[in-house]
């Protein structure tokens, strides 16, 4: 039957007693079962603790055989029990033992009763037990009772665990909102095999108190946070006042959404049953979760997510915790669990804490990413409701390699991963023996391998891997990190910095790219229906001329008495490029009219990334000094597929005919026209594809740092000769699946390409 107000107000008041009370803290829980039974009217009240190796154990019982206790033992997902443990949800039932899940264990003495009801006990988002009610009559339990029981199990589980009845490392091997292990697949993003420990990027808020016996003054502490959540709502809407279209719509709605009457009134609801107003956010979210997680409808699941965030914020106001991040409370083995992740982000946490990364969002072309592949960070994308399954603290084996995710991994399971972990860091030590050897295939043949970088700290890898040169430095990070757009001084040092750690070495700076997913946050972005073939890179810089001058300006001065390689992105039309092209000669003159030092040398690139330059290639090839191909871009829009959609990016492969064909046109134009070429992204740092580069022809390869050693190997246990007529023969005939092929003649011929 319901509890009244008044009851679950005392129910709750007299279970903190019972467990701060005298006594052992097994006389504590035994006492705390019988008061449950008495005050929720059942027949039994039993506590199940789950231990090491998954198992659940009754702790404590009123109704049971006492002879049972620390006795009887349920896996997780066995019986009744076991499977409120495993999915994390209630269970009611009017008649246990006509349930499918049901196992009978004599030795309880549960023959009489009928009905059972129970509920998961969870701590910091980690199921620690079970608790349980039964009655000998039939009965369906109402929901009223089943939130009862909640509440008082979410309590029981913060007190219990405070008590030395359980260590705590007992209570916390397994967490999340099921116990069992299990897989998730996303998306790769950054490679890697890593084992470590989840923590979310914004972490939920602690909670010290959770229960109350003055709900009005809860009441009032809850109106004055919910002006405080309203009015920094209303500051972020003032902030962003230039935004227009969709993100304000959205902005629009998310406050809307602090001012649902329904949201408000549940939360009023659990702190008039006895709980701090922290406790009743934390209760209500749960509950949220648990009812609309499963919904397929987008705007359901949106709103879900709106109202997670929104009692996250309720909860920092509450507190006076402030909007921190996990930084301060990080193991040594961080797994990061986000929605989505910005460069700025990343960079923020210490160098090492973090072992990888898993986004619910995420694309290979955004700078986290980049930054990620930097820092030697795998990252895993396209997690959809991570959230909801993985949970603070679960332990995780990560195989980005091929996107998958195992999480609370069994023992096996960690076996396998400390041996490939193993394994690579011996072919990282290989890697580091051929360092000094030279690029070049075993008939001699020199290949020039570059590295691609976006950071200053990148540029360390130029010594670890032995990289010839930087064949695309991305200067847009660092506008992207900062709070405004830097000035022309600003840029020069970071310049000037990049190329004295290069020593020497070639950098080719490729001027701002930024829109798409790369957005800068002291500009104003409209929304656009696909970014990434909007008004982006060079479109925007051409666009605002003032731009682009000055970072050319920066250049200049940072490349004086040096060479300076500087190439253009996304250019579509060789207009586009004779126009960026007149303001690197505007530049240079006025450098010259004011008395400085130029370059020794000035060459100027474009990157060919957009198929209509194919059909322009000879009128390039006149006023270009050289080109490189952004075979990442250049592959998606020839398909018109994007490589960040799982569900398509399979659908065309690097080195299918058409783009070998492609390829190798390319190369003639520009061998021809004597015009140096090279092929840069991530097709260039595979070892298969590096070596059907090379079999063409090509001569210049830029690649991630983590490349520059299988591409190395790869090289120097190949005949070029033998490679050329091999690909030469697969490319006039046709071939059904190059790749399959290409794969099986490096096998034969010994050529090292995994």
């Amino acid at each position: 039957m319901p509890l009244p107000d008044a009851s679950g107000r005392r129910l709750l008041g007299r279970l903190r007693e019972y467990m701060a009370g005298g006594g052992t803290a097994q006389d504590r829980l035994d006492r705390t079962v019988r008061l449950i039974a008495e005050e929720l009217r059942s027949d039994v009240c039993s506590c199940y603790v789950l231990r090491a190796g998954e198992v659940l154990e009754l702790f404590a019982t009123q109704g049971l055989s006492q002879d049972a206790v620390h006795q009887t033992r349920l896996r997780v997902g066995e019986g009744l029990v076991g499977e409120i443990a495993a999915r994390a949800r209630p269970l009611n039932t009017p008649n246990a033992w006509d349930h499918p899940s049901f196992v009978y264990r004599p030795e309880t003495g549960e023959d009489v009763y009928a009905s059972l009801m129970g509920v998961p006990m969870i701590r910091g988002g980690q199921v620690i037990g079970v608790l349980v009610v039964q009655n000998r009559d039939r009965r369906q339990y109402q929901d009223i009772e089943i939130e009862t029981l909640e509440t008082v199990a979410m309590v029981l589980s913060e007190l219990l665990a405070g008590t030395d009845l359980v260590s705590r490392d007992e209570l916390a091997p397994v967490a999340g909102n099921a116990v069992l292990p299990f897989r998730m697949e996303g998306l790769c993003l950054n490679a890697g095999a890593v084992l470590g420990t989840a923590v979310y990027h914004r972490p939920k808020v602690h909670i010290e108190t959770l229960i109350s016996d003055d709900p009005d003054a809860e009441l009032a502490r809850l109106r004055e946070a919910l002006q405080a959540l309203r009015r920094s709502i209303d500051d972020m809407i003032r902030t962003h006042v230039d935004l227009s279209g969709d993100y304000r719509e959205i902005l629009e709605a998310y406050r809307m959404f602090a001012d649902d009457a329904g949201w408000v009134s549940r939360i009023s609801d659990a702190i008039r049953s006895g709980l701090t107003a922290e406790a009743a956010v934390r209760k209500v979210d749960d509950d949220m979760k648990v009812r609309l997680g499963q919904a397929s409808d987008p705007y359901i699941r949106e709103r879900l997510h709106d109202l997670e965030d929104l009692a996250n914020r309720l909860l920092l106001h509450l507190t006076g915790q402030g909007l921190t991040s996990a930084q301060g409370q990080l193991p040594d083995d961080a797994v990061l669990i986000c929605r989505s992740l910005g460069p700025a982000e990343l960079l923020d946490y210490p160098r090492g804490t973090v072992r990888g990364v898993l986004m619910e969002e995420g694309a290979p072309t955004m700078h986290a990413v980049i930054v990620a592949r930097a820092l030697d960070i795998p990252v895993i994308g396209r997690l959809h409701g991570v959230f909801n399954r993985i949970a603070p603290f679960d332990a995780l084996a990560l195989d980005a390699d091929n996107g998958q995710v195992f999480v609370r991994p069994s023992d096996d399971v960690r076996d396998t991963f400390n041996h490939s972990v193993a394994t690579r860091l011996a072919r990282k030590r290989a890697y580091l023996a051929e360092r000094d050897l030279p690029f070049e295939t075993r008939d001699g043949v020199a290949v020039s391998v570059m590295m691609n970088a976006g950071l200053l700290m990148d540029m360390s890898h130029l010594e670890d891997t032995g990289a010839m040169g930087v064949g695309l430095y991305r200067t847009e990070l660092p506008f992207m990190t900062r709070p405004s757009l830097p000035d022309v001084a600003t840029q020069t040092l970071l310049y000037q910095k990049i190329l004295e750690q290069a020593g020497g070495k070639p950098v080719v700076f490729r001027t701002l790219d930024v829109g798409g997913d790369k957005l800068l946050p002291y500009w104003s972005n409209d929304g656009e229906d696909n970014p990434a073939m909007g008004w982006r890179s060079i479109r925007i810089t051409l666009d605002r001329p003032a731009v682009l001058r000055a970072q050319l300006r920066a250049l200049l001065r940072a490349s004086a008495g040096r060479e300076l390689r500087v190439m253009f992105p996304m250019i579509a039309d060789v207009a586009e490029f004779d126009q960026a092209r007149r303001l690197v000669d505007a530049e240079v003159a006025r450098e010259r009219q004011r008395g400085g030092v130029l370059p020794r040398e000035i060459c100027v690139g474009t990157m060919l990334e957009v198929p209509a330059l194919l059909y322009q290639f000879p009128a390039l090839l006149r006023v270009a000094d050289f080109i490189s191909v952004g075979s990442n871009d250049l592959l998606q829009f020839l398909f018109a597929t994007d490589r960040g959609n799982p569900r398509v990016s399979a659908r065309y492969d690097t080195l299918s005919v058409p783009v070998l064909r492609m390829l190798r046109e390319v190369l003639h134009q520009c061998q021809a026209a004597g015009k140096p070429v090279a092929v840069c992204g991530e097709m260039a740092g595979r070892p298969l594809e590096a070596m059907a580069l090379v079999g063409l022809g090509f001569r210049a390869l830029s690649m991630a740092a983590q490349g520059v050693g299988p591409v190395k190997q790869m090289l120097r246990s190949m005949d070029s000769r033998a490679v050329a007529t091999y690909v030469g023969a697969l490319v006039d005939k046709g071939a059904a699946n190059p790749r399959r092929g290409l794969r099986a003649f490096a096998r034969d011929h010994g050529i090292k390409v995994t």
